[in-house]
């Protein structure tokens, strides 16, 4: 059985990662890239579907491990009756070839340690064939994939695994180096495991340096803004909602997807709390793949793409993995890919307006882009959709669409009235009237005093807690503040919101799942927003609690069986950190927030 998600700990070279449980065994790392079929799948299977371990081979007393500060760099302490060992884990910024480098280090006595290597390509299905160089160092092979293992130490053969045993004392150090190629390309180069140590140490250091958050929960904001920098793929642009897939959002349940893309959405956001903290490149990369991935007609954008902007993601299942604790299906690729999202546009629109304000040098295809984007926009945001949780029933009018689509528009409107960009601004502004006539009209429960999920129904939805976050009410309409008692009553469980109730959403699932984290985080800007502070710490304080152990998050989380949910670490939930430890120590607005925007009916 793998470990709980929250023993988890992540390692990253910014094209791939790999998670690293606290029994020093990594059983989740795609290779390649990202959305790579993985090498490393005991996650979702069995050690038999591929894991690398490195542990002492007695009796392990004690685990304490930690991330380097200011870096990616793992490094798990283990404490026997023999002494005490560590292991250093980090994953270089790689060149033409991806490496994991692994240091042993003696601190006390003398440990006997253990080495398994069990390279299952596709998934854990292919078995790769492996030989040794003339310089000792272990190749396998796989149809297109090459991985090569140099280490000082001796290695075997053993029932289709390699493995190892050796002691160190304290003072020693012995690297092992895992180094992946195309097996038709040129060799793997020899990698210096002290010298990348320092350069990878360097270069997160220098990249978090950059921060501007000094506040009280500067730990957790700069860990949560390395995991969402873990997750920018360097070559493309691209910024993925998660690393893995089908981390069940309910133990044995079948709500299980492909989280290794690029959604709109989620990099928006996650774009916005970068640029809130300082860093802006990453915005510039994104806004150069998102001209590229929805280069053509807009009416053929999609809400999630590839890496590199690929458009063609076919949804399967993988019928060998059995899922993380026989949570199946394991599925890769994702159907939502075809949907139609309409707060997509909002969300675009926002972190475009966030970047002129941010004085990111912006270009004329970008504006062009934008302005194809809302007339088309223009001719859509009456339809039904599959809105932001992506719903596998029919499609329904969203009130969160809606009310994302007035975003886009007000976003448009404000860029051009503050930064002198031409626009059809008088159409837009009917436009967005419009939309904000019908959302008050057709989307309020008068009788319950509060916004509802769609049209049709009178189900609640977290999302609507974007309202007053957005600028489309204020804080202080009554509407606003019956849509926040409502999902007080109806959506918190345990002190931690539900995105809605599964038994009443038509989402073609069985019901079930947890705590939506993101959503826990903004009710708690709502709290904040409504003058109710004390509140909104409290909140906020107790969402940190469920940062493991070296401050990361899964999408969700069971209050009942109080462990983490979902697929991990998830961009969305420590966006939703970022945004509210900004929004509480009062040194950047929340990411949707323009209150000179807010309108009234």
């Amino acid at each position: 059985m793998p470990s709980r998600i929250e023993d988890y700990a992540l390692i990253g070279d910014c094209e791939t990662a790999a998670l690293v449980g606290k029994d020093g065994s990594i059983d989740w790392l795609c290779w390649p890239r990202f959305d790579s079929s993985a090498c490393f799948a005991a996650l979702l299977g069995a050690p038999e579907n591929g894991r690398w371990q490195i542990a002492p081979a007695g009796k392990i007393q004690k685990v304490q491990r930690q991330y380097r500060k200011s870096t990616l760099i793992l490094e798990t302490q283990f404490e026997t009756g023999d002494g005490a060992a560590t292991v250093v884990d980090f994953m270089p910024l790689r060149t033409d070839q991806s490496d994991i480098v692994r240091i042993v280090r003696g601190v006390r006595g003398k440990v006997p340690m253990k080495m398994l290597l069990s390279l299952r390509f596709d998934y854990g299905r292919s078995i790769p064939w492996v030989t040794r160089d003339d310089d000792g160092a272990l190749r396998a092979i796989a149809g297109p994939n090459l991985a090569v293992l140099r280490t000082p130490v001796d290695l075997r053969g053993e029932n289709m695994h390699t493995v190892a045993e050796f002691t160190v004392s304290e003072g020693e150090s012995v690297p092992f180096v895992l180094s992946y190629t195309r097996s038709h390309g040129a060799p793997a180069e020899v990698v210096q495991a002290e010298e990348a140590l320092q350069q990878t140490e360097s270069f997160w250091r220098e990249w978090a340096c950059r921060c501007k958050y000094q506040g009280k929960y500067a730990d957790a904001v700069e860990r949560s803004l390395i995991t969402l920098k873990a997750l920018t793929h360097k070559r493309t642009g691209g910024v993925l909602a998660a690393v893995t897939t089908s981390l069940p959002e309910k133990i044995k349940g079948p709500r299980n997807w492909d989280y290794r893309f690029c959604w709109l959405r989620d990099a928006s956001f996650t774009l916005s709390a970068l640029m809130k903290a300082g860093h802006f490149d990453e915005a510039g990369a994104w806004q150069n793949w998102l001209l590229r991935a929805v280069a053509g007609s807009p009416d053929q954008v999609q809400v999630l793409y590839g890496l590199a902007a690929e458009r063609d993601l076919p949804e399967r299942e993988v019928s060998w993995l059995p899922g993380y604790e026989q949570s199946g299906p394991v599925r890769v690729g994702n159907a939502a890919s075809e949907q139609l999202q309409l707060d997509v546009y909002g969300e675009i629109a926002s972190v475009f307006h966030s970047a002129l304000r941010s004085k990111l040098p912006g270009t004329d295809p970008e504006v062009e882009l934008q302005w194809a984007l809302l007339e088309h926009l223009e001719k859509i945001w009456h339809d039904p959709d599959e809105g932001i949780w992506e719903v596998r029933g029919r499609r329904q009018h969203f009130v969160h669409s809606k009310v994302m689509s007035w975003v886009a528009f007000d976003r448009a409107i404000k860029s051009c009235e503050t930064f002198g960009i031409e626009g059809p601004v008088d159409r837009w502004r009917k436009v967005r009237q419009e939309i904000h006539d019908e959302v008050c009209e057709k989307g309020f429960d008068a009788k319950n005093n509060t916004f509802v999920q769609d049209y049709e129904s009178t189900n609640l939805d977290a999302a609507l807690l974007i309202i007053p976050k957005s600028g489309f009410l204020p804080v202080t309409d009554p509407r606003v503040a019956g849509t926040i008692a409502a999902i007080e009553k109806n959506l918190l469980r345990n002190g931690f919101v539900l995105r809605y109730d599964s038994e009443k959403t038509e989402d073609g699932l069985p019901p079930g799942e947890g705590a939506f984290l993101p959503c826990s985080f903004w009710l708690a800007d709502a709290y904040f927003l409504s003058g109710r502070e004390k509140e909104a710490r409290a909140l906020f304080e107790r969402l940190l609690t469920l940062q493991n152990d070296v401050g990361l998050l899964a999408e969700e989380y069971d209050p009942r069986e109080q462990r983490l949910l979902g697929n991990f670490p998830q961009a969305f939930s420590h966006v939703g950190l970022v945004n509210t430890a900004f929004g509480l120590e009062r040194v950047a607005p929340f990411a949707l927030a323009d209150p000179a925007g807010s309108a009234k009916k």
